[in-house]
């Protein structure tokens, strides 16, 4: 009977950790071990196997070809030794464990204040962390196991990652009072003027999403001073100020009595993003995530739980 190399989990960890931070420092650290600890298990892995895994004199590190392949294989035996622990909490009558979220900042101000408390009372045994991210590295650092899921706007159609819909948020516009606009019930698509468009920095899906629905690309060019931020709040400050408009999820309206008077809707169909929790193929965590996914739909308005208007995909 042939016998298996004598390597552990604890290799393959350091080895994935290596591949994802491509510097022996930074893996260690998230691996919570000192660098030296990290590289003499990398070595021992690559002794055991008879391959050097890593090509160690460039900077930064990279896998050789052949540890590519190893790294890739490293990633689905880390995944699945998680679902054997998954599935005995699974078998337990209470929800515990931790799990890592990306959260998009354009939805994370407003969606996370509405959950959080209720679901930190409601499951005190998770712990849970939470990190701002753009989708790119939601989405990368999903499908590396770095983080546990992301909430961010779909549909993206990525493969390898699954999409299970939370809530739809519309768009609103947020425009000063005197403006013409103002004359409108409801605002039509199409209506607002590129040059006092006010926008989200490049990266930013919410970005995409607004020249959309205001049925213009980014080749126009701008009158006078030219705004651009990665702060929602940066842009309403300024739209307040009589510089431009700019569009805005409607949960960031929640408590805001003393300014819906700014607020104008879009007629139907109402512009609409779509908001999902995003994990790997591997659905790991699964009480913990249905604990997550359960709370965030009963922390936001009813009436985004139904798919209407026009739903917008996040390019």
């Amino acid at each position: 009977m042939s016998t298996l190399p004598n390597i552990s989990l604890t290799q393959l960890e350091y080895a994935v950790a290596l591949d994802s931070y491509r510097n022996f420092n930074q893996a260690a650290r998230s691996c919570l071990v000192t660098q030296p600890t990290l590289s003499m298990q990398v070595q021992k892995l690559e002794d055991t196997l008879g391959v050097i895994i890593f090509d160690r004199s460039r900077s930064p590190v990279v896998p050789t070809p052949i540890g590519e392949k190893i790294i890739e294989q490293a990633r689905l035996v880390l995944r699945e030794s998680l679902l054997i622990k998954d599935i005995a909490e699974s078998d337990q009558s209470e929800v515990s464990g931790d799990i890592k979220l990306g959260i998009l900042p354009t939805i994370a101000p407003y969606l996370v204040p509405l959950f959080l408390k209720e679901f930190m009372a409601s499951y005190p045994k998770v712990n849970l962390s939470i990190n701002e991210l753009q989708t790119d590295q939601i989405l990368d650092m999903v499908s590396r196991d770095q983080i546990d899921a992301g909430i961010l706007a779909t549909p993206l159609s990525r493969q390898g990652i699954n999409e299970l819909p939370l809530y739809y948020e519309p768009f609103v516009a947020y425009l000063p009072a005197d403006h013409p606009l103002q004359a409108f019930d409801k605002l039509p698509m199409g209506e607002i003027p590129f040059e006092e468009l006010l926008l989200l920095e490049e990266g930013h899906c919410f970005r995409n999403q607004a020249l959309q629905i205001c049925a213009h690309d980014v080749v126009h060019s701008r009158h006078q001073a030219s705004f651009v931020s990665g702060s929602l709040e940066m842009l309403l400050k300024l739209a307040e100020q009589g510089f431009g408009i700019t569009l805005l999820p409607e949960l960031m309206l929640l408590g805001w009595e003393k300014r819906l008077d700014k607020v104008k809707s879009f007629a139907e169909p109402v512009p609409t993003r779509e908001i999902s929790l995003v994990y790997s193929r591997t659905y790991l965590k699964r009480s913990i995530m249905d604990a997550v996914t359960d709370s965030i739909r009963k922390s936001v308005p009813k009436s985004m739980l139904k798919k209407s208007g026009s739903v917008l995909k996040p390019i």
